[in-house]
């Protein structure tokens, strides 16, 4: 079964390529969803900076998987939740603690509050996704649901 991926990013509740049908329950998802994470996570919703992680979307022969890269990002200010065809992953990356006196010399790392969403469309098993953090890796998996449209299958007739 082939399924066809893209990835979009969302800001601040907008989402910047709106699908086909619309994105406005997407971007009220997200915005709902971070807002939550603001109220759990301390420090959260302090830190203005938006932060984009990178994220790799791959298909296996049962599945397709999304890994993120968020070292230094506690679970409990992780959010993952699907809509439609469209994967959400929200979070808050905290900032690492000051030097007091300190000047930057390179800058590479960002922190703050992200929001990802991945279009994924395909047939997916919703109860056996998990989203699992290991080694500053989330790893989400959508089990893919065998495609049986255009198949031929036999109906019995039975007399009245």
């Amino acid at each position: 079964m082939k399924t066809r991926l893209s990835a979009s990013l969302l800001y601040d509740g907008a989402v910047t390529d709106l699908f086909q049908h619309g994105g406005q329950d997407l971007a009220e998802d997200a915005r709902l969803l971070l807002l939550e994470i603001d109220r759990e996570t301390p420090g959260a919703a302090a830190v203005t900076a938006d932060c984009r992680p990178p994220l790799d979307v791959l298909e296996t022969p049962g599945s397709v998987e999304v890994v993120v890269d968020l070292p230094g990002v506690l679970t409990d200010s992780l959010r993952v939740a699907m809509r439609r065809s469209t994967l959400l992953i929200l979070g808050a990356k905290p900032m690492g603690p000051q030097t007091v006196n300190a000047r930057f010399h390179l800058a590479e790392r960002s922190y703050g509050r992200f929001a990802r969403a991945v279009r994924v469309v395909g047939a997916f098993d919703g109860a056996g996704a998990r989203a699992v953090v290991d080694a500053g890796q989330l790893r989400i998996t959508l089990p893919l649901l065998q495609d049986r449209r255009g198949r031929m299958f036999t109906i019995s007739v039975q007399a009245q």
